[in-house]
C-alpha cells in the first residue's frame, strides 16, 4: 500500500472562534419539534430516504491516510419490513416525473477506490460508482460516503421522456435539444499520487466530465487506473432541466505527498431548497482544489419542472406514514413543565393581550378569536392565566398532548417532509455547568424542540442534528424514540447529559435527557394540521394563522450572576470563560414570547443547521 495521501485538521474545537449563538428565545408557550421524516415518495421500499451525510470527522490529526481497496460495507435496515402503503398518487412507485426526465434511485453501487484512515478501514472515505441501473437510465455521476457508518446511500439515474401526458408539463420533441448527452471529454481534477511511478491500482483519479455547449455536468467519476473514463459512463443533462447546488459539508480535506496538490470533497444539496424550491439532490458529491466559498460549482442538480408535485402522498398515505414511523417522544423523568393540547391550553385560561391593554382576553378552545394573519408587530401576545390556574397550566397535561403534522414537500418533491410540533405551555429554568459546578439559573426558562427519519431532525434550540437511522433508538418497529431535555426540550437521539457550549473546559447550559414514564406516542396521539399541496383537504385550526408572540417579553438580570462566577476563576481562567459566556443563550439577559409554526422560516424553508457540532455529550 501507498502512503498517498494525507490528511489535515478541519474542525478547531475552540468554543471562542464559532459564531454567536442565537437560541431564539422561542419558549415559553409554542415549542416546535421537527420529525422532517423525509419519506422517498419515489422509491417503492417506502423508506425515508433523505441522506444526511454526517460530517467526516477531521477535528483530528490523522496523520498519513491510505489507498485501499475495500470490501463491501455493512448495509442498514430498519428493524421492521415496510408496508404496502395505500393506493393513489405517485407516492411508493419506483420512478418520479421532472418534466422532460424522469428518475430513479440507485441504492447499489461497486466499490471504486477509498482511503482509510485507520487499519480496520472504518475510519476512512469510499467512492462508489453506481450498478444495476434500470434499462434506458443513465448515471450522472458516482457516490461517496464515510466508512463509519453502514451503505445506505443513493444516486438518482436519469432517462429523457418523449410522451406527453396530460396533466403534466410538455416533454421534449424531435425538434429540441436532447436532454441528456455524453460529455465531450473529462478533465482530471486530482489524483492521489500526481502520476508518479507507483502502483496505480491503489491510486484515485477524479474526473470532471465536461458537457457540450447548453449542458451541465452533475457529478464526477471516479477511477483507480490512470486512462480517462469511457464517453458513455455519464451523462450531462441540458442546462435549463438544472439548478444550482451548493457544497454542503466537507468530508474530506487532504492533499497528495508528491506535489501537495490540496483537495477537499463535500456533499452537495440544492441551493434552492424549501417546500418551494425545485431544486433535486443526485446524490452526488462536489470535488475540488481551488473552490472558493461563494463560487458557482462545477456541477448543478436537477430541477423538476412538473408542477404536480405527483409523488407526494395523499391524505391516506400520510397517516399510513406517520402511523407506521411516528416517534415516541420521552419527557425527563424530573420534569416539571410538560405537554399539552393547544385546546387544553386555551380552556384552561391562556389570555390575549393587546398593546395598550392592562386585561386580557379570554380565548376559546378552538383560537377562533386570535387574531389572524399579519406580522408579528408586537401588537398582541399570549399569556399565562393569571388567576390560581396559572401554576396547573404551567405544567401542561400530558393527556392532552398530541403532535401537530405539518406536511411539506422537499427537494423539489422528491422527498416529503412530515414535521411535528409539540405545544408546551411553559419550560422550565435551565442549568449551567461550569466544570464540576451546576448553577441553576432559576428566571430562565423559554424557548423550543424538533425532530426527523432516515434521518430524524433533531431540533436543538439554536439549530439541530440530522441523525442517521442506524444511530437511532427503536421502540416498536419502525418506530424512533426522541428524548426531551428536562426543562428546555430540546431533543436527542439518546439519553445522557449534554453541554451547549465548550466540551473542553465544559462551560455551557446543561441538557439532561431520559426515558421515563411520561411520554407521547405520535403514531397515535396527532393532529395534521397543514398540507399546502393537497390545496384545500386540511382545514387548518385557526390558532395556526395566529402571526404573533405565545408569551411576553421577560427581562432577567443573569448577567450579573455570570459576572460573579467569573470573578472567583482564576486569572488564567477568566478571558476564556468570559467568551464563552458572551456566546450562551441571549435567554439569560432577557426574551421575548415565541412565535407560531408559520412564523418560523422553516415552514416554508429547510431545517436550520449549524450548531450541532456545539452539543456534546457528557460523559
Amino acid at each position: 500500500m501507498n502512503d498517498c495521501v494525507n490528511i489535515t485538521d478541519l474542525v478547531d474545537e475552540e468554543y471562542e472562534e464559532t459564531e454567536d449563538i442565537d437560541l431564539e428565545s422561542e419558549g415559553v408557550f409554542l415549542e416546535e419539534w421537527m420529525l422532517a421524516a423525509s419519506m422517498g415518495p419515489m422509491f417503492d421500499y417506502g423508506e425515508d430516504v433523505e441522506l444526511g451525510l454526517r460530517d467526516f470527522d477531521t477535528s483530528h490529526n490523522w496523520g498519513e491516510l491510505t489507498n485501499v481497496w475495500q470490501s463491501e460495507l455493512e448495509t442498514f435496515s430498519l428493524p421492521a419490513s415496510i408496508p404496502q402503503w395505500p393506493q393513489g398518487s405517485g407516492f411508493g412507485s419506483s420512478k418520479i416525473r421532472l418534466g422532460e426526465l424522469e428518475v430513479c434511485e440507485v441504492t447499489k453501487f461497486e466499490f471504486i477506490w477509498g482511503c482509510n484512515l485507520s487499519q480496520d478501514g472504518k475510519r476512512g472515505i469510499s467512492f462508489y460508482k453506481p450498478i444495476g441501473i434500470p434499462d434506458g437510465f443513465f448515471n450522472l455521476g458516482h457516490y461517496c460516503q464515510s466508512n463509519e457508518k453502514p451503505l445506505r446511500g443513493f444516486v438518482l439515474v436519469a432517462r429523457e421522456m418523449f410522451k406527453f401526458e396530460p396533466g403534466h408539463c410538455c416533454y421534449s420533441n424531435s425538434d429540441s435539444m436532447p436532454a441528456l448527452l455524453s460529455p465531450l471529454d473529462y478533465t482530471l481534477m486530482w489524483c492521489s499520487d500526481d502520476g508518479g511511478d507507483e502502483n496505480f491500482d491503489t491510486c484515485g483519479y477524479f474526473w470532471l466530465p465536461q458537457p457540450p455547449e447548453g449542458y451541465k455536468a452533475l457529478g464526477f467519476v471516479v477511477t483507480n487506473r490512470p486512462e480517462k473514463p469511457q464517453l458513455e459512463e455519464i451523462r450531462c443533462v441540458r442546462a435549463d432541466l438544472t439548478d444550482k447546488c451548493e457544497a454542503y459539508r466537507l468530508m474530506v480535506n487532504t492533499h497528495s505527498t508528491f506535489l501537495k496538490v490540496p483537495f477537499k470533497v463535500w456533499s452537495t444539496r440544492p441551493l434552492h431548497r424549501g417546500m418551494r424550491g425545485r431544486g433535486v439532490s443526485v446524490g452526488s458529491f462536489f470535488c475540488s482544489g481551488h473552490w472558493i466559498s461563494g463560487e458557482e460549482l462545477d456541477i448543478a442538480c436537477l430541477k423538476n419542472l412538473d408542477n404536480t408535485l405527483h409523488a407526494m402522498p395523499n391524505l391516506d398515505q400520510i397517516r399510513a406514514i406517520i402511523r407506521h414511523y411516528g416517534p415516541t417522544v420521552f419527557f425527563h423523568p424530573g420534569e416539571a413543565y410538560l405537554p399539552s393540547s393547544v385546546s387544553w391550553f386555551f380552556k384552561n385560561g391562556a389570555l390575549l393581550y393587546r398593546k395598550g391593554d392592562s386585561v386580557g382576553l379570554a380565548i376559546d378552545s378552538e383560537g377562533s378569536n386570535l387574531p389572524k394573519g399579519g406580522t408579528n408587530d408586537g401588537e398582541f401576545w399570549i399569556d399565562l392565566p393569571t388567576d390560581g390556574r396559572k401554576e396547573r397550566v404551567k405544567h401542561g397535561n400530558l393527556e392532552s398532548a398530541e403532535l401537530y403534522i405539518h406536511v411539506k414537500s422537499a427537494s423539489g418533491g422528491t422527498f416529503t417532509d412530515v414535521v411535528m410540533w409539540v405545544f408546551c405551555p411553559f419550560n422550565g429554568p435551565g442549568t449551567l455547568k461550569v466544570g464540576m459546578m451546576n448553577i441553576a439559573l432559576s428566571k430562565i426558562g423559554q424557548h423550543q424542540l424538533h425532530g426527523e427519519l432516515w434521518s430524524i431532525y433533531f431540533s436543538q434550540h439554536s439549530g439541530g442534528v440530522w441523525v442517521d437511522a442506524f444511530d437511532l433508538e427503536f421502540i416498536e418497529g419502525n418506530k424512533a424514540i426522541i428524548y426531551s431535555s428536562k426543562s428546555g426540550h430540546a431533543s436527542y437521539s439518546h439519553p445522557g447529559n449534554y453541554i451547549q457550549g465548550s466540551s473542553k473546559l465544559e462551560i455551557g447550559v446543561r441538557n439532561d435527557a431520559a426515558r421515563s414514564d411520561y411520554y407521547v406516542d405520535s403514531s397515535t396521539q396527532f393532529e395534521i394540521v397543514a398540507a399546502e399541496y393537497l390545496g384545500g383537504v386540511i382545514n387548518e385550526p385557526c390558532w395556526l394563522h395566529y402571526m404573533r408572540e405565545w408569551g411576553p417579553t421577560v427581562v432577567y438580570d443573569s448577567r450579573t450572576e455570570l459576572d460573579k462566577i467569573i470573578s472567583f476563576l482564576p486569572s488564567t481562567l477568566r478571558y476564556s470563560v468570559q467568551n464563552i459566556f458572551n456566546k450562551l443563550p441571549i435567554e439569560l439577559y432577557g426574551e421575548e414570547g415565541p412565535t407560531g409554526p408559520k412564523e418560523k422560516n422553516n415552514w416554508v424553508g429547510d431545517e436550520r443547521y449549524g450548531w450541532e457540532n456545539r452539543w456534546v455529550k457528557s460523559d
